[in-house]
């Protein structure tokens, strides 16, 4: 089972990323999908995350109206749509992907996930 993420870069703020997250090794039509990014010397936090079974999204507060995840099941990807970067959304993001044996809300933490990529740099400057 591997999930790949790319498409990070270097931005300018007011800019835009599409970060992708190709799934392999497993089907995870029945799994949601989530977006997580660490900054340096912060703890890793909640993006958003994906329903593949019925397209449900959540987001973080701090990125809600910006940032937009969607899937393509033909394609077994997830993709971030990142509008109006700002600095502070420098960070490397990791996707994961976790069973749906859980209430919507825990999907914003970490345990619930049992894949992860292995992340990708998005550098915002000001």
């Amino acid at each position: 089972v591997q999930l790949q993420a790319s498409g990070g870069g270097l931005v300018q703020a007011g800019g835009s990323l599409r970060l992708s997250c190709a799934a392999s090794g497993r089907t995870f039509s029945t799994y949601r999908m989530g977006w997580f990014r660490q900054a340096p010397g912060k703890e890793r936090e909640f993006v958003a995350h994906f329903s593949w079974s019925g397209g449900s999204t959540y987001y973080a507060d701090s990125v809600k109206g910006r940032f937009t995840i969607s899937g393509d099941n033909a394609k077994n990807t997830v993709y971030l749509q990142m509008n109006s970067l700002k600095p502070e959304d420098t960070a490397v993001y990791y996707c994961a992907a976790g069973g749906p044996r859980y209430s919507t809300i825990l999907y914003t933490t970490e345990r619930v996930y049992e894949y992860w990529g292995q992340g990708t740099q998005v550098t915002v400057s000001s």
